[in-house]
């Protein structure tokens, strides 16, 4: 590819997915390695776990891009045999030379991911549950207004077929819906403004045990894909994205597809 630094590659996705536009408490953007090293390949995944690092050492790639920060609270020492385990995704990708680089609450906002989960499951966004700015496209939970009631059942049925697992599902399978969010990850206490604005399912990742029992009690239906299953469609956004910023098709791949849980 012609001459992209890793410090350029940052720069050009931080325009697509901004700083800003993140949680303060979040990190965003190049974590871990040289700025000043010309970029040979990303692989990108949900998580910069150390096998993810090894996978793209392996395959020629010099940057990770990830979803999931390395770490939020910097490690405090790196010292092999007693580091944490974010210690020891650091040190690895520092061995490897392979830099770390993410983009989480910033894609979570992001008109690409209002596209995602929706897209694939057949359905229109016509608005964001909670805007990031009064009358911004962006920000968190996509709702979405079925051209026709479906029960509940139906619903969780296009989930498998698009997600390729089994769903936890709260609500009679028979329910009738017309109106349903989409978030991914941590439904986060998303469940109080989906009954105040009279939704009747929420599709997430994960939802606590006794939010979705308040609110299942007062008529919201819930699909719980599991955190990783609902973000791991992210790991193609970024690499769509790192085209776009100049890496060549071929050069921008997927590694850990793989589901992280798995049921008898």
């Amino acid at each position: 590819m012609a001459m992209l630094t890793v410090g350029e590659l940052e720069r050009r996705l931080l325009e697509r997915y901004p700083a800003s536009d993140a949680e303060p408490w979040d990190r965003t953007g190049l974590l871990v390695g040289d700025a000043h090293a010309a970029v040979t390949r990303v692989a990108c995944a949900l998580d910069a776990t150390p096998d993810a690092i090894a996978q793209a050492r392996d395959a020629g790639a010099n940057v990770l891009l990830t979803h999931h920060p390395a770490f939020l609270e910097p490690p405090s020492s790196f010292v092999r045999g007693r580091a944490s385990y974010e210690a020891s995704i650091v040190m690895a990708a520092l061995s490897s030379d392979v830099a770390l680089m993410n983009f989480h609450t910033a894609l979570d906002v992001s008109t690409d991911a209002r596209e995602t989960l929706p897209a694939m499951l057949g359905l229109s966004v016509e608005g964001v549950l909670e805007p990031v700015s009064p009358g911004s496209d962006k920000g968190y939970g996509h709702i979405c207004r079925l051209n026709a009631p479906c029960a509940l059942d139906d619903i969780a049925r296009s989930c498998v077929g698009a997600f390729g697992r089994m769903p936890r599902i709260w609500g009679a399978s028979g329910l009738s819906i017309r109106t349903l969010v989409t978030w991914t990850g941590s439904a986060g206490g998303c469940e109080r403004e989906c009954l105040a604005r009279g939704i009747d399912l929420l599709i997430c990742g994960e939802v606590k045990y006794h939010a979705a029992l308040a609110a299942a009690s007062q008529g919201l239906a819930l699909v719980e894909l599991g955190h990783d299953a609902s973000e791991l469609p992210f790991a193609d956004v970024l690499a769509r994205a790192c085209v776009r910023a100049g890496v060549p098709s071929d050069d921008a791949f997927i590694i850990g597809r793989e589901d992280s849980w798995h049921t008898l």
